[in-house]
């Protein structure tokens, strides 16, 4: 049916029908794609003392090839992915959204007269707290965990600008 990024494309776009739900404003990756960023999302007016504060988001979208744990999601990151996520050193704070879909792509939608229905859900996972994995190649693949509790949904959205996560950058 689609190409090697049809997954992709329809992951960002479930993350960017989230967001546009939520009210936020929504630009696209760079051009170049040298930072890890699929979505640029930000908080239209004042959210506590800062004015339109910004997000970044790398968005992947998986099926489970394997049994998953009751609380999170092991998802493998390429390490150069997980090190454009990781630290404390970033201007914005940094998120991977994971959009979980059935393995048969027939299922990712649902079209009726009444509604459009997008099948999984969305999860999100910060990685502030841990370091870089300078010490492996950059193609190595690293199960993250992506925690259940953390299900992408309009509220979630909005408390991702919280100062939970800028004050994890060492910003007030």
């Amino acid at each position: 049916m689609g190409g090697a990024g049809h997954k992709g494309d329809f992951g960002e776009q479930f993350v960017q029908a989230l967001a546009i739900t939520a009210n936020l404003d929504v630009s696209p990756k760079p051009w170049r794609d040298r930072r890890g960023i699929d979505w640029e999302l930000t908080y239209p007016g004042r959210l506590g003392a800062r004015r339109h504060p910004r997000i970044v988001a790398q968005v992947k979208c998986w099926t489970p090839n394997e049994p998953q744990n009751e609380d999170s999601w092991r998802y493998p990151l390429r390490v150069h992915n997980f090190n454009l996520l990781s630290g404390r050193d970033w201007y914005e704070p940094r998120f991977l959204f994971l959009v979980v879909v059935p393995k048969d792509e027939a299922e990712w939608v649902d079209v009726t007269p009444e509604r459009l229905l997008l099948r999984q859900a969305a999860y999100w996972a910060c990685f502030h707290d841990d370091p870089p994995l300078t010490h492996l190649k950059a193609d190595t693949q690293r199960k993250v965990p992506v925690p259940k509790a953390n299900l992408l949904t309009v509220p979630a959205l909005h408390r991702l600008f919280g100062q939970e996560f800028r004050h994890k950058l060492g910003m007030s």
